[in-house]
């Protein structure tokens, strides 16, 4: 089963998920009611220019969420949007942002419901 959201799903994600900001990439999220998580990845040609930057930054978070999925719980339908900061970080620093991320975004899941979008 695949981790990837299909392009289809990231604009009922914008629409009626919330989104929290990290240091390296934002997190959008919209709970869903199938098992397992999904993520998709954004990163703009405006804030990185180069092909390759664009290519590493997605296979950054891509990986990042590979490894922090297991330890989430419930569902949810992810889209990260690279930062322009995550120009050459490690893997590690990624994950420790997405760490964060996830934590605060169950932590504001589990105090409110309805699709409110935090800034």
């Amino acid at each position: 089963m695949s981790t990837r959201l299909p392009g289809k799903k990231y604009k009922e994600v914008f629409d009626r998920g919330r989104s929290e900001r990290g240091r390296l990439l934002v997190a959008w999220v919209l709970s869903n009611t199938g098992a397992g998580h999904k993520a998709g990845v954004v990163v703009s040609k405006r804030t990185f220019h180069d092909a390759v930057d664009r290519n590493r930054a997605k296979r950054l978070m891509r990986e990042a969420f590979r490894l922090e999925a297991p330890g989430m719980d419930g569902g949810a339908d992810w889209v990260l949007i690279a930062r322009a900061a995550i120009k050459g970080k490690s893997c590690g620093d990624v994950r420790g942002d997405l760490k964060s991320l996830v934590r605060r975004c169950a932590r504001f899941s589990s105090h409110s419901s309805g699709s409110t979008r935090l800034h």
